[in-house]
C-alpha cells in the first residue's frame, strides 16, 4: 500500500505511539497473559461494557492474531503521517480514539441483529483514519496489494463502506459471524465522516462570520488612512505594518485560500486562526 500526498518524513509522534502501544499489548497478550482472559478483560463486549467500561477504548489495542495485527499496524503506518500532520497531534488522537469508540457504539446498539460478539481490533479506528485521508485527498493513488492500478482514495473508502455493509448484512441473515467485526468497521467509517463535516461545517460558519465582517472593517481603515494622510497636524504613517493591518491581511489570505481550493486545504494551523478570529468578531458583536 502507498500513496504520496503530503506523505511526511518519518512517523508522525502520535501514529509512532500508536504503533508501539498496539506491538506491546500483542507482546503482553501472547506472553504474559492466558490469550482467553487477556480478550475477555480488555476486549469490548455489548453485554458487559457497563461493568467494564473502558474497553471502549482499550479494545482498539487488543488483536486476535499476528495477521490482524499486522494489517491494522500497516495502515495506520500508510494513512496515519497525513491525516496527523494535517489535523495536529491533539486533533489526531481524540478523532482515532473516537472512532474507534464510534466502531464499539454501533456494534453495541445492533447486538439485537447480530447477536452478542467480543469486538477486538484497532480497524474501526484505523478506517476512520482511512476517511480523513479520502476526505482530505480524494484523488490520491493508493496502491493495494495485488492489484495492479492504483484507486483514487475515495473509491478505496467507498468500496470498503459498499464490502462492510454487505458482509455485516450477510452475518446478521445467516445469525453468523466469521470473527470480524464489520459494524465496528462501519462505525468506525460513519463517525470519522460526521466529525469530519461537523468540523467543516464549523469552519464554514466561522468562514461566513469573518467574510461578513472582513470588508467593513477595510473600508473603516481605508477611511481612517485617507483622514489621517489629509490632517497636516498628524505624522505620516508608519511604513511597517501595524499588528490590526498584518491580522486583517491574515485573514485576507485565509480566505482566499478557501475560496481557491476549498475548507479542507486548510492547515491545522490556519483552522485555529479562522475559528479564533471568528471567535473574536462573535464577541465583539
Amino acid at each position: 500500500m502507498t500513496m504520496t500526498p503530503d506523505r511526511t518524513d518519518g512517523v508522525t509522534p502520535w501514529v509512532w505511539r500508536l504503533l508501539v502501544a498496539n506491538l506491546i499489548a500483542f507482546l503482553i497478550k501472547v506472553t504474559l497473559f492466558w490469550s482467553h482472559r487477556f480478550l475477555d478483560l480488555f476486549g469490548f463486549s455489548p453485554v458487559t461494557v457497563w461493568a467494564q467500561p473502558w474497553t471502549l477504548v482499550t479494545y482498539q489495542f487488543v488483536h486476535a492474531n499476528i495477521l490482524h495485527l499486522a494489517f491494522n499496524l500497516i495502515a495506520l503506518y500508510f494513512f496515519g503521517p497525513p491525516v496527523e500532520a494535517r489535523l495536529g497531534g491533539r486533533r489526531f488522537i481524540g478523532f482515532y480514539l473516537l472512532c474507534g469508540v464510534g466502531g464499539a457504539a454501533l456494534s453495541g446498539l445492533l447486538v439485537p441483529l447480530v447477536g452478542n460478539q467480543l469486538v477486538v481490533g484497532a480497524s474501526g479506528a484505523i478506517l476512520g483514519v482511512a476517511v480523513a485521508f479520502a476526505w482530505y485527498w480524494p484523488d490520491a493513488p493508493v496502491l493495494v496489494f495485488p492489484f495492479p492500478e492504483p484507486f483514487a482514495a475515495k473509491w478505496l473508502v467507498t468500496f470498503t463502506v459498499v464490502i462492510s455493509l454487505l458482509l455485516a448484512w450477510i452475518s446478521a441473515a445467516n445469525n453468523r459471524s466469521d470473527g470480524v467485526s464489520y459494524l465496528a468497521h462501519l462505525g468506525g467509517i460513519g463517525t470519522a465522516f460526521l466529525i469530519l463535516k461537523t468540523a467543516d461545517w464549523r469552519m464554514s460558519r466561522h468562514e461566513r462570520r469573518l467574510r461578513r465582517n472582513s470588508v467593513p472593517n477595510a473600508v473603516v481603515s481605508s477611511a481612517a488612512l485617507v483622514a489621517r494622510s489629509s490632517d497636516p497636524g498628524r505624522r505620516s504613517a508608519s511604513p511597517r505594518q501595524r499588528p490590526a493591518d498584518r491580522t486583517q491581511a491574515e485573514i485576507d489570505r485565509v480566505l482566499d485560500k478557501i475560496s481557491a481550493n476549498g475548507i479542507n486545504s486548510l492547515t491545522a494551523t490556519e483552522r485555529k486562526f479562522l475559528a479564533e478570529m471568528s471567535r473574536r468578531m462573535r464577541d465583539r458583536s
